[in-house]
């Protein structure tokens, strides 16, 4: 698609990192919503076509002012905040400088001190909120209902994706590594599954080089408890088919040790699949307790256990979860309700 020219925007949401990261995530998803109700658009060295881009060296040689007279520089690493400041005070450009915090750990004094010189300030969550020294707007993280949604036909897209037609399907995707909470669920699933023989475990995501140990580990585990036919390594699939992996399952479990905020329960929701998820990110925030889920402390096995032993005993619950699970994302988590609410912002910002 063309793409914009710096003149014409009102607001720049960079992303200064090449590799795939939630901030990057973030960007992609909401750049192009937000580019049909405004002019914005992404800066930085990697990005899509589809979304509304500019190069970081368009940024050198754009104009001070915006059509709207300041530009909002929307922040979500120190990196840009930095790179913000400088625009504004070494080039002179006119911004107004916005940051979205999702850390839930006491900040550097350098964060500190950036954060000071923000105009505005949001943070994923009320935890995060927590950890910032000003006050902030807490706008939760959406996901596409649309994408995300029930498919008609569990058991055919079972049979697509070569897995079981029948029987429960409990995921668990992500990362695998040890911050992921990967063995516990691993270590849940060889625990619960002898007692429901119609269930099956998958773990999707990718292991990086470091973590190829952990990985290997996991899958011995699981060979030495007669298992490897029902906790299934699936390979990692492009970001564009992941809705049909959760389409299919049936339980969402998120074993974090320690997130950010955490999407995949979200999206897990919107498929129909309430999730057990631990207390960590925003997990307390998206599951409604004992109505779209359950949560249990990180790293504890024991819990995980019981609470994943608890809700296959009980289908009707289960059938229950799963009901109020989407309605609960179309309620409170869809990315038009976040693409809205940073708009709104930003509009305030260009007004003052």
């Amino acid at each position: 698609m063309p793409q914009p020219k710096t003149a014409t925007l009102d607001v720049l949401a960079p992303n200064f990192k090449r590799r795939l990261s939630g901030v990057t995530s973030t960007v992609i998803r909401l750049v192009p919503l937000q580019a049909e109700t405004l002019p914005i658009a992404a800066v930085g060295p990697v990005m899509p076509d589809h979304v509304p881009h500019v190069p970081l060296s368009a940024l050198l040689t754009m104009s001070r002012k915006g059509p709207s007279g300041a530009r909002v520089w929307h922040a979500r690493r120190n990196i840009e905040m930095l790179g913000g400041l400088a625009l504004k005070h070494i080039l002179r450009k006119e911004l107004k400088l916005m940051f979205t915090s999702a850390s839930q750990r006491h900040h550097t004094g350098l964060t500190k001190w950036l954060i000071t010189q923000m105009d505005a300030v949001v943070a994923t969550s009320a935890k995060t909120a927590a950890y910032l020294d000003r006050p902030a707007t807490v706008i939760h993280h959406g996901i596409d209902a649309d994408q995300f949604s029930p498919t008609a036909d569990k058991s055919a897209l079972r049979a697509e994706l070569n897995l079981p037609e029948t029987g429960t399907l409990i995921g668990c995707y992500g990362r695998i590594r040890a911050q992921k909470g990967t063995d516990v669920f691993v270590d849940a699933m060889i625990a619960t599954l002898p007692n429901h023989p119609e269930a099956y475990g998958l773990v999707m995501g990718r292991a990086t080089d470091q973590h190829k140990d952990f990985e290997q580990g996991l899958k011995d585990k699981v060979a030495a408890a007669g298992l490897s036919d029902r906790i299934l390594f699936l390979p990692e699939v492009p970001v564009w088919e992941m809705a049909k992996y959760y389409q299919v399952l049936d339980l969402y479990i998120a074993p974090q040790r320690w997130e950010g905020f955490g999407l995949t329960p979200l999206e897990a929701m919107a498929c129909g699949a309430p999730s057990i998820a631990t207390r960590v990110g925003a997990f307390e925030e998206l599951i409604a307790e004992g109505e779209t889920g359950t949560l249990v402390d990180p790293g504890d096995l024991d819990q995980m256990i019981a609470a994943t032993q608890a809700i296959l005993s009980d289908p009707t619950r289960l059938t229950t979860w799963s009901e109020n699970a989407r309605q609960r994302v179309l309620d409170q988590f869809q990315l038009h309700q976040e693409a809205d609410a940073l708009i709104k912002i930003y509009r305030d910002l260009l007004a003052g």
